[in-house]
């Protein structure tokens, strides 16, 4: 590949020779897992305030699918690379990071490549000892949950949860964080195989909602009060069902709705029990809220990964050329944690 000179910050340490194209997968219209082959592209130049990050590995998450789909519609300016999270290291020195420092970060798109840029105020030091494949898998369901379930959810020690797909990226997170800041944590899985490793992952109780009545499960688990805060990604006949399950003052907030946007609610149920119901996408939130949340995972969260209350959950990790079986394992809903895609040059 031909290389150009990429100049960084002063000083030779923060040089270095990049290459001008890269492999990665761009797919030229919408439609199915097929679609995500290997192409040419050019490195991307990275802004004053990014980082140029030679990416280790890149995190699938459920919206890459929804755009490999066409039913995600990316914002402005965005980079039609698939991918929303990375891990690697600097290879473009902006803010407080410097050339060869080891980073994960969320990105608006363009992961699924070599290199990315990436908001410098948007990565985080990747945990002492973790492999770059597992440090991948965090940025978007970390960044999701702490912004959803502890932000604008509250919920706070104490407190009780109840977490849709459990096994999810977003579930298994939810899970780790919410035992980790002192809540309990009931889960829905779709197997007896899942439900279990729920538990093992560190759920309280983990209810099959294939053969089990997810609202009287929590009645019977919670002696009638309900839950005080629910991480709903389902929406739908769901939310109705969510609302039964939630304690007087209790939160319900959204941040998917896989079985539609459209509910039909009980207005005076909520205003009776004066219940809150609030919810967030994160894409197209702007940079200095991404930047508040990453400074906060640094303060309040990443140390956990040193004392091992945090551990990363990796489904399985393939690589780049086999993104379509990536998306593939995600549609079938088959993965416990994340799914990975790795560089391999």
């Amino acid at each position: 590949m031909p290389l150009i000179d990429a100049h960084h910050a002063a000083g030779d340490g923060n040089r270095m020779t990049i290459p001008a194209t890269m492999t990665a997968i761009d797919p030229a219209a919408a439609g199915g897992p097929e679609l995500l082959v290997p192409v040419e592209r050019q490195v991307p130049v990275a802004a004053a305030d990014e980082v140029l990050i030679r990416v280790h590995a890149a995190g699938v998450n459920r919206p890459d699918v929804l755009q490999r789909l066409g039913l995600y519609p990316m914002p402005p300016g965005t980079p039609s690379i698939l991918g929303l999270e990375v891990a690697g290291e600097v290879v473009r020195a902006a803010g407080r990071w410097h050339v060869g420092d080891r980073v994960c970060a969320l990105v608006a798109g363009g992961g699924y490549a070599e290199y990315c840029a990436a908001p410098a105020a948007q990565c985080l030091p990747v945990p002492a000892g973790m492999a770059m494949t597992d440090a991948a898998g965090l940025p978007e369901t970390y960044f999701t949950v702490w912004s959803n379930l502890f932000v604008r959810g509250g919920a706070a020690a104490g407190e009780t949860v109840l977490v849709h797909g459990g096994t999810s990226g977003i579930g298994t997170t939810a899970i780790l964080l919410a035992k980790a800041r002192g809540l309990t944590v009931i889960v829905t899985a779709g197997s007896d195989a899942k439900c279990a490793a729920a538990r093992a992952i560190g759920a309280d109780h983990a209810i099959d909602y294939k053969t089990e009545d997810f609202v009287e499960q929590v009645a019977a688990i919670t002696g009638g009060k309900g839950v005080d805060v629910i991480l709903d990604m389902v929406g739908g006949d769901y939310v109705a069902r969510n609302l039964k399950c939630l304690a007087d003052d209790g939160r319900h907030v959204s941040i998917a709705f896989q079985r539609g946007p459209v509910v039909e609610l009980n207005i005076a149920e909520i205003m009776r029990r004066r219940l809150t119901l609030t919810g967030s996408t994160l894409r197209p939130r702007d940079a200095a809220f991404k930047a508040a949340i990453a400074a906060a995972l640094e303060s309040e969260v990443w140390p956990r990964f040193a004392d091992c209350a945090l551990r990363p959950i990796t489904d399985c990790v393939l690589p780049l050329a086999r993104a379509a079986d990536a998306h593939r394992r995600m549609e079938a809903g088959d993965h416990v944690g994340k799914i990975v895609l790795q560089m391999v040059r």
